[in-house]
């Protein structure tokens, strides 16, 4: 019988998280491999305006990873382990390219392209962004960069500078998943951020949730005083859509609106069917 002392500490090797490590390490691999082969494509949301819910004020690029046989290996996998190593700059390196790419195939819309703020030292997604700029000069205007609330934290300084500097240049900002962690409202003053989007777990629901109301209603008053353009995220039904709209949201994302889809929804009809 095995004494106290000779228990795994914490569970640490025990089989299941021994299995747990190995089965994380061969996702991380088949990650690797996709990238240097480029496997990958991107997905796209519409983000609505909520005036003329039936146009898009811009879309949401997602990035997909595929394995060899061409299937999505899903972020929730891999995303936690890579975000703050090499793996995650060059996933956000290979999504920047395929948005910039996105645009300049179709000067008619307007992308968001999620990154970490981490990836704005990266030598290689940097290069990528002046490459972008350089090969079409509308393409400034008509790209968003998202960052999450929890990755800006972790840099501000950096964060602010970057702005800045490419805002100058006419590219947006989005503050991704605002309300989700611990916000530092007093940074808010310093970032300048042109974009907004409200946690999706303070929306869902929210035609039938007092507390969800007052705290959108607040999340809403702040972008509002710091001149912010405000996106509700995860709108999934016409109840929710409307409250959203009567409080002032700019814009709504959501499956009620579209889900991501790697059909570019600008050659399509679909929005046109909720009008």
């Amino acid at each position: 019988m095995p004494t106290p002392d000779s228990l795994p500490e914490d569970g640490l090797d025990s089989p299941l998280s021994v299995a747990d490590r190995m089965r994380q390490k061969e996702t991380i691999d088949m990650v690797r491999r996709a990238l240097d082969e480029r496997r990958a494509l991107l997905a796209y949301q519409p983000v609505v305006q909520a005036r003329m819910t039936n146009r898009a004020a811009f879309y949401e690029a997602f990035i997909r990873i595929l394995d060899e046989r061409g299937r999505v290996i899903p972020a929730r996998d891999f995303m936690g382990a890579v975000e703050t190593s090499e793996l995650g700059r060059r996933i956000d390196c290979l999504a920047l390219e395929m948005g910039l790419a996105a645009l300049a195939r179709e000067p008619s819309i307007r992308l968001s392209v999620n990154m970490s703020a981490r990836s704005i030292g990266y030598p290689a997604w940097l290069a990528a962004l002046e490459r972008g700029l350089r090969a079409d000069p509308t393409i400034a205007e008509r790209l968003i960069l998202e960052i999450t609330e929890a990755s800006a934290m972790v840099m501000p300084d950096l964060v602010t500078v970057f702005m800045a500097d490419m805002q100058a240049r006419g590219i947006c900002f989005a503050l991704d998943d605002f309300g989700a962690g611990y916000t530092a409202f007093r940074y808010l003053k310093d970032f300048y951020f042109d974009i907004i989007k409200i946690d999706g777990q303070f929306i869902r629901g929210v035609a039938k949730d007092p507390d969800n109301q007052v705290l959108a209603q607040a999340l809403v008053s702040i972008a509002r005083h710091f001149d912010m353009f405000t996106v509700a995220e995860s709108v999934e039904t016409a109840e929710d859509a409307r409250y959203l709209i009567d409080i002032g949201f700019d814009c709504l994302q959501g499956y009620y609106y579209g889900i991501p889809s790697t059909e570019a929804p600008w050659l399509t009809s679909k929005l046109a069917k909720l009008a």
